[in-house]
């Protein structure tokens, strides 16, 4: 595993739907496995490059519909940007780059402010080249969306009892995002892939998902 172009690997999926615990399990799988891991997670919340995401998350710069997708956006773009030399020199050593949330997860949460397709897509694809071709933001090989109907994720929102942001509490904005990953998938087969955590109404348990999403990394390894 000497000598190899580096990998990168982000995991999406809406607020409850496990994410964060198939990121540390797909983390500690890899490294198991031989491979040299860099990992990040999305937001960074204790860099100062997340400044407006924490003020917008918490509410202090209004309503997301009157921020706008295309403003909200660069909020978070700005971030990944800061992270973009890091992320680059992991891939340069041959490491297997893994984030928790990536450019993903803006075109699912701010894509729901869409409700024509085509301004939709046109959205999804403004955001790819500002962050890609003028950013020069490495690009995932692979984007895993972990797919949990509303309902199940919310229940695991609640659970958590931690204090909710302005996408957490807003029931809709939950229904909807997980529609606009769908259609993530849909419209971007080759960078999006969705791994589905439901059967017959129930979250299966964390080690199946996991084994479906090293199952779906095995071309890419």
């Amino acid at each position: 595993m000497q000598n190899r172009p580096g990998i990168f690997i982000a995991l999406e999926g809406t607020n409850g739907s496990g994410k964060s615990t198939q990121f540390e399990l797909t983390v500690d799988r890899l490294k198991k496995n031989g491979y040299k891991v860099e990992q990040f997670r999305f937001p960074r919340y204790d860099q100062p490059s997340s400044y407006f995401i924490r003020e917008y998350l918490a509410g202090n710069l209004g309503k997301a519909e009157k921020i706008g997708p295309y403003t909200a956006s660069m909020f978070f773009t700005m971030d990944r940007y800061r992270a973009a030399k890091q992320i680059r020199k992991a891939l340069d050593e041959g490491k297997i780059v893994v984030a928790d949330r990536f450019t993903g997860s803006n075109m699912a949460h701010q894509g729901i402010l869409f409700d024509n397709p085509e301004e939709r897509r046109g959205f999804f694809i403004w955001l790819d080249q500002i962050e890609f071709e003028m950013f020069k933001i490495p690009r995932p090989e692979i984007s895993l969306v972990l797919r949990v109907p509303t309902d199940v994720a919310l229940d695991n929102v609640s659970k958590r009892g931690n204090k909710k942001d302005i996408h957490e509490r807003d029931t809709d904005h939950m229904r909807k995002s997980v529609e606009v990953y769908d259609n993530l998938c849909q419209l971007f087969p080759k960078d999006f892939k969705q791994v589905d955590c439901v059967r017959s109404g129930k979250i299966l348990d964390k080690k199946i998902i996991n084994d479906q999403i090293w199952e779906t990394l095995q071309p890419y390894l």
